[in-house]
């Protein structure tokens, strides 16, 4: 059914719940898009993204993939909360097994960007404490740049050009990708994340998940 799947183990249910608690974290009021033509659900999220015709940020969408109990065909845009709760609802007792309910679908900008499903080249890799320190860094230059009394089109500009700016020429990686990548709860200590390009964008790929943006030629 397209208004429903279910997970079958506790792990894989914890799992997605993780996931989502982190995105939230990261976009209080967020959406996630879910998809599944078989027994694999992918999830994406976007920690970053344009919000207005004067925000030049990038989008960046972070995503994982989980098992089904079953095939299943899924293709929706629902908000974070109506599935964090759900989740948490079945993890709350002995657990069997967990039909989610779509709630209502959204249309949301972000979700209409879709990143190449193949072509993929590997460019090279990126240590994970060189990503956790960009991360880091861009953080700390978003508060230092935007005073308590900045907000709207000036804030959303400011986080823009610190989150679109490329970490190198060889990668072309936004630094926003860095930060989705930490705060989605991708990076393991030393690990080498592997970098991708495909047709104008570039992906990060761990053992936790996939960042995947346009190349930046902002430096």
């Amino acid at each position: 059914m397209k208004n429903q799947f279910t997970i079958a183990d506790e792990s894989t249910a914890r799992d997605l719940l993780n996931f989502l608690q982190r995105a939230k974290r990261m976009d209080q009021n967020g959406f996630v898009k879910l998809r599944a033509y078989g027994n694999v659900l992918a999830a994406y999220v976007a920690p970053v993204f344009a919000t207005g015709l004067n925000d030049s940020s990038p989008t960046i969408i972070g995503m994982r993939t989980m098992p089904l109990e079953a095939d299943f065909e899924v293709d929706a845009v629902v908000t974070i909360d109506g599935i964090i709760v759900q989740l948490e609802a079945g993890l709350a007792g002995v657990f069997e097994s967990l039909v989610v309910s779509l709630p209502e679908h959204q249309h949301v900008a972000w979700a209409g960007v879709t990143p190449p499903r193949s072509g993929w080249h590997l460019v090279g890799t990126l240590a994970e404490r060189d990503l956790t320190d960009i991360a880091r860094r861009g953080i700390a230059e978003v508060a230092e740049s935007i005073p308590p009394s900045v907000g709207g089109p000036i804030a959303s500009r400011i986080r823009g050009s610190i989150w679109g700016r490329s970490v190198d020429l060889k990668t072309n990686l936004p630094a926003g990708a860095a930060f989705a990548a930490a705060g989605l709860g991708f990076l393991t200590v030393d690990e080498e994340v592997e970098v991708y390009h495909s047709d104008g964008w570039v992906r990060l790929s761990s053992n936790h998940g996939h960042v995947l943006a346009r190349q930046s030629n902002t430096y």
